[in-house]
């Protein structure tokens, strides 16, 4: 059980040796004495910096590359959502998917739009009503947050594709055993 959250920021850190930086937001869980960090970082850009506009729908549209590691002991799955709060219309849902394998740490640029991955990753249904990532595509104005929230669950989900970020965020209720967050922004 959580007792306890600590975010923490980094400038950069060197990613498995071969010189490419990463900004990362840090969330230290602590589980009784046993503090872990599982942290969610995008090669495209640092926390709270302006996605690339390839990762919009002013560009390719392509989800950008993501990276994690430090997932707590006993994690069998992984689920993320990235959704826009300051949609004129409330809360705003780019990208639903789940049931990634507990041994996956990362997810490249451009994950194809399908149902199910070759990993067995199931993708829901975002807020474009569509399977897979839609990008940032705020009207004209101020600057949007796109949060990535990234869960390490105890099991994996078992929904059907095509499912929404209620179903599963109600799938993940008791299974949750820790979570981070990569927050993007974008305007037009």
């Amino acid at each position: 059980m959580l007792t306890g959250v600590r975010v923490n920021r980094f400038r950069r850190v060197m990613h498995l040796g071969l010189g490419v930086s990463y900004g990362l937001l840090l969330v230290t869980a602590q589980a009784g004495n046993a503090p872990t960090a599982f942290v969610l970082a995008s090669s495209a850009f640092s926390p709270g910096a302006r996605m690339p506009k390839q990762h919009t729908c002013d560009g390719a549209d392509l989800s950008p590359a993501l990276s994690w590691n430090e997932a707590p002991a006993g994690t069998k799955s992984f689920a993320l959502v990235v959704d826009d709060p300051d949609a004129p219309a409330g809360t705003w849902v780019h990208w639903v998917i789940y049931d990634l394998p507990g041994d996956v740490a990362q997810l490249p640029i451009g994950v194809p739009q399908n149902d199910t991955l070759v990993s067995g990753a199931k993708q829901g249904v975002n807020d474009f009503q569509r399977v897979g990532y839609n990008g940032p595509c705020p009207p004209p104005g101020k600057p949007h947050r796109y949060i990535f929230t990234l869960y390490a669950l105890d099991s994996p989900l078992g929904l059907k594709p095509r499912v929404t970020k209620a179903e599963v965020l109600r799938a993940t209720e008791g299974h949750v055993l820790t979570r981070t967050e990569l927050v993007g922004t974008y305007m037009r």
